[in-house]
């Protein structure tokens, strides 16, 4: 699975019809529909198509036409997505009608197009999949576990000073594995 970290945008014209396509990182997704919303009031329609995993790692879709015949937008953007194996990722095109009707086959076409356009000068990250864990670890180990979390790409979310301290961890599940190895003798997994 892939996936996108940066807004990408991109422009197609079709019979005097205008495409304008939003590539966004699913997390950005509202914001930017609300601001494209009001940054082209004179648009005939906002179609968008996305892609996220939820909390139980399946993936969520959601494709809508806004007007457009059905199934000649929102779907075939979608389509596009899913041959991508993308994923956290969304698609907002903003479409100005040029005065000329493209029909069915002619809007699909326009919409996959404008898709695969922008999603060609987008970089696609690998998906890693992501564990959080909690640890405790001894005030005298805190700087040798602060930097195997720094080498081993592990990101620190929360750090709790108590009794204990406890650190909540967040990184792929392959860096996690080498950070838990490394640290075995140091650290108590909660």
């Amino acid at each position: 699975m892939k996936y996108i970290d940066i807004h990408y945008e991109y422009t197609h014209e079709v019979k005097q019809s205008k495409f304008i396509a939003h590539l966004v990182p699913y997390s950005l997704y509202e914001k930017t529909l609300k601001d494209l919303k009001n940054f082209h009031p004179k648009a005939r329609h906002f179609v968008v198509a996305y892609r996220y995993l939820n909390e139980f790692n399946q993936i969520v879709e959601h494709s809508s036409d806004d007007g457009e015949p059905k199934g000649t937008s929102g779907r075939p953007t979608l389509m596009v997505l899913q041959g991508c194996n993308l994923i956290n990722t969304a698609i907002i095109i903003v479409r100005y009608f040029g005065g000329t009707k493209l029909g069915t086959g002619g809007l699909v076409r326009a919409y996959s197009e404008t898709t695969n356009k922008v999603l060609n000068l987008a970089t696609l990250l690998e998906y890693k999949e992501e564990v959080t864990i909690s640890i405790s670890i001894g005030y005298s180990d805190i700087r040798k576990v602060e930097y195997e979390c720094e080498i081993n790409n592990i990101c620190i979310l929360n750090k709790t000073f108590d009794i204990k301290t406890v650190y909540k961890l967040k990184a792929s599940k392959e860096d996690m594995l080498i950070f838990l190895d490394t640290m075995s003798r140091v650290i108590e997994v909660l």
